[in-house]
């Protein structure tokens, strides 16, 4: 007769704690406007960005994302011994080996951590937290930090204006543990892989991308996946007080904001602008935007968040969390 395997106990999980580190460098739109065939009008009118964070070159993405865990770890006030697993979602590692969760676990002191990267594009932290979220769920771990963490600027032409104004570096965390209640739900997520070739590296390691298919694309995914990750939680957009998106365009964050309000998003619920004053940092802009909000006091512990991301891939993530 074959054993029965006993699992340990397993229940919900949730957000303990998040932190975020960008680069110290502010890049204007006017700094920009110098040496491209572009103006600050434009800019703000395309993509809603009058500034972002560029790296130099002495810090490196896993220095981010370093600072980033170490943030959120204190922010939920636990050792960093007392945590098994690292995931960090990122598309913009100048090498694939070695991975960047290995060495930011042993630069963090997290010892003989499960360890790996995750790149999902932009959609990548979203990714990353369902993964997290699930582990901790099962009983495989019960401490997952995941660093949504990018150096985009490694893979921007600085010539060319369509990529030039909108990417920028940094990182974002959290930290997921158990709890006695599901207060991350499931994910809702998808790709569309025979439209790969929209947001891609090229020929000289930049990245490019056709940008008005991506956004049709984008305002289509992003909202369908926020309905669909309320209703396997059982709200509708009315319940939800927090709108998270990738910070990847203004105009997407309005349209997605604009599509659930026609669903009944209320009008006070708070949607996140980071974009403005960020940049576009793919896997890290859901976390860096989360913990600005939460700095700025602008959301409470309890409220409904719904994030939800669209990216290279392509691919697509939705999920509803509490706010910690």
């Amino acid at each position: 007769m074959s054993p029965v395997l006993r699992p340990r106990p397993s229940g919900g999980s949730r957000i303990l704690g998040v932190g975020s580190r960008q680069p110290d460098r502010v890049v204007t739109n006017a700094e920009l406007c110098a040496r491209l065939d572009t103006s600050d009008e434009w800019i703000r009118q395309r993509v809603g960005i009058s500034e972002r964070r560029f790296a130099d070159s002495d810090e490196s993405l896993i220095d981010m994302a370093v600072q980033a865990g170490k943030n959120a770890l204190a922010d939920a006030g636990v050792s960093p011994e007392s945590v098994d697993t690292v995931i960090v979602p990122n598309c913009s590692m100048q090498a694939q080996i070695p991975n960047a969760a290995a060495r930011v676990a042993h630069r963090i002191g997290i010892p003989d951590a499960g360890a790996f990267d995750l790149n999902a594009g932009c959609s990548g932290f979203c990714y990353g937290l369902a993964v997290a979220s699930d582990l901790v769920r099962a009983a495989s771990a019960r401490y997952v930090l995941v660093i949504g963490a990018e150096k985009l600027t490694d893979f921007v032409d600085p010539r060319d204006r369509t990529t030039a104004v909108i990417f920028a570096d940094g990182a974002g965390a959290a930290l997921v543990g158990a709890s006695g209640t599901t207060e991350i739900g499931p994910v809702v997520w998808g790709s569309a892989g025979e439209q790969a070739e929209r947001l891609r590296l090229n020929e000289n390691r930049y990245i490019q991308q056709a940008g008005n298919t991506i956004f049709r694309w984008a305002i289509t995914r992003m909202p369908a996946a926020a309905v669909q990750a309320l209703d396997a939680v059982g709200l509708t957009p009315a319940d939800m007080d927090v709108l998270l998106p990738h910070q990847a365009n203004l105009r997407i964050i309005k349209a997605t904001e604009e599509a659930l309000r026609t669903q009944g998003m209320r009008d006070d619920v708070i949607v996140a602008d980071d974009i403005k004053y960020s940049g576009n940092t793919s896997a890290a802009s859901i976390p860096i935007a989360f913990d600005h909000l939460r700095k700025e006091s602008r959301v409470k512990s309890g409220d409904i968040v719904v994030a939800v991301a669209a990216g290279a891939g392509l691919t697509y993530a939705g999920q509803v969390f509490v706010c910690p």
